[in-house]
C-alpha cells in the first residue's frame, strides 16, 4: 500500500520520501477543506479565483520505524544522522525553534508553512516579541550561535525598570525585577526583538531546504499501516491549529473580551536609560509602551469592546494592527500516538506576561530532548525508537509549568483590566467620589499581594529549568550589566525620577498664551531663569520675557538642582500656579522653591494667559536642525 502527500515545496527539486507511521495532506489554501481521497492519482483543488491548481503527489514506501544505529564516529563534532523523520506543521517561532533543535540533534526534519512572507514582512507588521530569560537560555542550549545572533539583534529591557504605573498620574504601582532572577542563575537578560527578525534568524538556521513554502497540514492519519511519510507529526500551527482540530475535534478559542491595537512609533521616551517598558493601567483598558531599540518604541493599547465602540477612533489603519485577544485552556492530553502539539496550538496565552512565545521555545527544546533520549535508549537496547513514549514524556514534562504560567497570564489580564485608582471609578452615578481621591480597596489589596508574590513568581517563571538545560553553561554576559543604581531605583521613585536624562521644555498651551515660543530649560545649576514682563539684563542667569498683564516685572525664578526643576514665586501680584497631571491646581507659596514635573502646567498669573506645559524629551541629533533651534526661546 502507498500513501500520498500533497504540497508545494520551496524547492521543487527536493525529494520528499521516507518511512513513517502516517500520511498527511498539505494545501496552499489554509482554509481548504480536509482532503478525503488518498488513492487518486492526482488531486485538483479549485482556488477562490476559480482556477484549478494541480498539487504535487509524492509516494513513499517503508515498512516500519527503523531501529537506531550507533555512530561509527562518536568523536565527530557534528550530530549523527538519526533515522527518524519529523514532520512539523507550522513555520512560526515555535515550529522553527523545534525544527532547529531537532536538526541539531541529528534528526531529519521537514517544516510545512503556509506562507513564508511572514518572515519577509508579516512579522514586522505584528510588532516585536519579548524573549525572556527562560526562553533565551533554552535557545542557548539548542544552538549558541543562533542565540547570540538573536540577543545581538534584540534590545535589552531587563536591565532597566519595568512595571505598572497609574494611567493618569504616571506614578509607579509596581516594578518588575527581571534582572535579578537572570543574574542569580547565570541566564541572559530579557530582550525585545522584531518578530520578523527573529523568524529570519531561525529560518536561516533551519535551512530553506527543510521549509516547504505554501504548504500547511490540513489532514493526517495514524492508522498503523506500513507505508508512511513521517515517523511523527508535530502540530505547531498556532491557536487555530488544524492538527489540534483533527486530533481532538473542533474546540473554540476563548475570547478575552478585549481587543489590542499595536504599532511602532519613531519616538524615544525621555527615561529610555532607566525604563525598559511600562504598562499604563486604566479601568477596562491599559496601554503598554516598550523600548524596541533603534530609537523606536512599541505602543500597545488593550481595551474592552465596550470602550472601543465609544472611543479610540481615527487610527491610521495601515500603521496600527488590530487583534482580538484569545487564548486556549491547556488540556490534559497534548497528542495521540505519534502526533503531538506545541506552542499556541495547545496552550495559547494572553500576552500579559510576555510568555507565549517563550513557552513555545521551551516546548521545542523539551520535545527535541525527549526524542534524543529515546534514540539514545534505542541504541543502548537495540530496540526500535519508542516515539510514542517519548512524546508522552515531553507532554508530562511540560504540562504543569505551562498550566501555571497560563493561569498567571489570565490573572495578570484580569488585574490589568480591572484596575481602579480611586473609589468611584466605573460606578456611574457614584463616580463623583473620585474627586475625593480615596484609594480603591482593590488597588491597595492588589499592591500588597503583588509586593509579596511578584518576586517569587518572576524568579520561578524566568528561572525556568535553566539549571537543567543540557549543554549550557550558566554564565552572565558583561553586555547584560545593569546600571549600578538599579537596586536603588526599584525602591526609590524619587531617585528614579532624578535619574532622568532629557531636555526640558515649556510649551505654550491654549490660544490665548501670551508667549508664543517654546522655552528651553537648561540643566545648569549655576544659571537659573527669571520670569517677568520686562528683561533683566543684570540678573545672574537668563531672563525670559512674557508680555502679559498678569505677569509681574520680577514674577518667578526657575532653578535646577540634583536632577529636578523648581519654580519660586517672587511675591508676584497674581501668583504662580501649578496644575498636575491629575488636574489638581494650586498656587505656589511665595519665596519657597516648589518642584514641578513633566506633564505639569505652569501658569504665571491667574488668568491662564501665560500657561506652559512642562515636557522632558529626548531629541535625536539627526532630527534637530538650525530652524528648530531658532524656534526655541532660551533667554531674552
Amino acid at each position: 500500500m502507498s500513501s500520498t502527500v500533497l504540497y508545494n515545496p520551496i524547492n521543487p527539486s527536493i525529494a520528499v520520501s521516507s518511512r513513517a507511521p502516517f500520511p498527511f495532506l498539505t494545501s496552499k489554501d489554509f482554509s481548504a477543506e480536509i482532503c478525503r481521497s488518498l488513492n487518486q492519482k492526482s488531486f485538483l483543488r479549485k482556488q477562490e479565483d476559480g482556477v484549478c491548481k494541480k498539487l504535487s503527489r509524492v509516494r513513499a514506501s517503508v515498512a516500519e520505524v527503523p531501529k537506531a544505529e550507533a555512530s561509527e564516529t562518536g568523536g565527530s563534532s557534528s550530530p549523527q544522522e538519526k533515522k527518524l523523520r519529523i514532520l512539523v506543521a507550522g513555520g512560526g517561532i515555535g515550529g522553527l525553534v523545534f525544527a532547529l533543535a531537532a536538526k541539531r540533534k541529528g534528526f531529519e526534519v521537514l517544516v510545512f508553512e503556509k506562507d513564508l512572507s511572514a518572515i519577509r514582512g508579516e512579522g514586522q507588521y505584528r510588532g516585536p516579541i519579548q524573549i525572556q530569560s527562560n526562553a533565551l537560555a533554552a535557545l542557548e542550549a539548542i544552538d549558541m550561535g543562533v542565540a547570540e545572533e538573536v540577543m545581538s539583534a534584540g534590545c535589552i529591557t531587563g536591565d532597566r525598570i519595568n512595571g505598572l504605573v497609574d494611567g493618569i498620574s504616571g506614578t509607579w504601582y509596581v516594578k518588575f525585577d527581571t534582572f535579578t532572577p537572570a543574574a542569580e542563575r547565570g541566564l541572559p537578560v530579557t530582550r525585545v526583538i522584531s518578530r520578523m527578525t527573529l523568524q529570519q534568524i531561525l529560518a536561516h538556521a533551519v535551512g530553506s531546504e527543510i521549509i516547504m513554502n505554501e504548504s500547511n497540514v490540513v489532514d493526517f492519519s495514524d492508522d498503523g499501516e506500513k507505508c508512511y511519510e513521517g515517523d511523527l507529526l508535530v502540530g505547531a500551527d498556532g491557536i487555530w491549529s488544524k492538527v489540534r482540530k483533527n486530533l481532538f475535534g473542533q474546540t473554540e478559542a476563548i475570547y478575552s473580551g478585549y481587543t489590542c491595537y499595536t504599532g511602532i512609533a519613531d519616538f524615544v521616551p525621555a527615561d529610555i536609560e532607566t525604563v525598559g517598558y511600562r504598562v499604563f493601567l486604566g479601568h477596562k483598558q491599559y496601554f503598554v509602551s516598550s523600548d524596541v531599540g533603534e530609537e523606536r518604541c512599541n505602543d500597545m493599547g488593550v481595551l474592552s469592546m465596550m470602550i472601543l465602540r465609544t472611543g479610540y477612533l481615527g487610527f491610521a489603519e495601515d500603521a496600527i494592527l488590530r487583534r482580538d485577544i484569545y487564548d486556549r485552556t491547556p488540556t490534559l492530553s497534548w497528542g495521540k500516538g505519534r502526533v503531538t502539539l506545541l506552542g499556541d496550538s495547545v496552550h495559547a496565552m494572553q500576552p500579559n506576561l510576555g510568555q507565549g512565545g517563550c513557552m513555545a521555545i521551551e516546548d521545542g527544546y523539551q520535545l527535541a530532548l525527549e526524542l534524543d533520549k529515546a534514540w539514545r535508549q534505542s541504541v543502548k537496547s537495540g530496540n526500535p525508537i519508542d516515539v510514542v513514549s517519548s512524546l508522552k514524556r515531553y507532554e508530562n514534562a511540560r504540562k504543569l509549568r505551562v498550566a501555571i504560567i497560563h493561569g498567571l497570564a489570565r490573572m495578570a489580564a484580569i488585574m490589568a483590566s480591572t484596575y481602579k485608582a480611586y473609589l468611584g471609578v466605573g460606578l456611574g452615578p457614584l463616580s463623583f467620589l473620585t474627586k475625593f481621591r480615596i484609594p480603591h480597596p482593590g488597588r491597595v489589596g492588589g499592591r500588597l499581594f503583588i509586593d509579596i508574590g511578584m518576586p517569587l513568581m518572576l524568579s520561578w517563571v524566568l528561572g525556568g529549568n535553566g539549571s537543567e538545560l543540557e549543554g549550557r553553561v550558566q554564565q552572565c554576559r558583561l553586555s547584560d550589566k545593569a546600571n549600578d543604581q538599579l537596586r536603588t531605583w526599584f525602591t526609590d521613585d524619587e531617585a528614579l525620577e532624578r535619574a532622568l536624562d532629557a531636555d526640558w521644555f515649556l510649551f505654550p498651551i491654549g490660544d490665548s498664551t501670551a508667549a508664543s515660543e517654546t522655552i528651553f530649560l537648561s540643566r545648569d545649576e549655576k544659571n537659573p531663569y527669571v520670569i517677568g514682563c520686562v528683561s533683566h539684563a543684570n540678573f545672574a542667569g537668563a531672563s525670559i520675557v512674557i508680555p502679559s498683564p498678569q505677569v509681574s516685572e520680577m514674577h518667578a525664578r526657575i532653578s535646577y538642582k540634583d536632577g529636578a526643576f523648581f519654580v519660586t514665586d517672587l511675591k508676584s501680584e497674581h501668583g504662580t500656579w501649578i496644575t498636575d497631571n491629575e488636574g489638581r491646581r494650586y498656587r505656589v507659596s511665595p519665596n519657597f522653591p516648589t518642584r514641578f514635573r513633566p506633564t505639569d502646567v505652569l501658569e504665571f498669573g491667574s488668568d491662564k494667559k501665560a500657561s506652559f506645559r512642562v515636557k522632558a524629551m529626548k531629541l535625536s541629533p539627526k532630527k534637530t536642525d538650525k530652524k528648530d533651534e531658532d524656534e526655541v526661546l532660551q533667554a531674552v
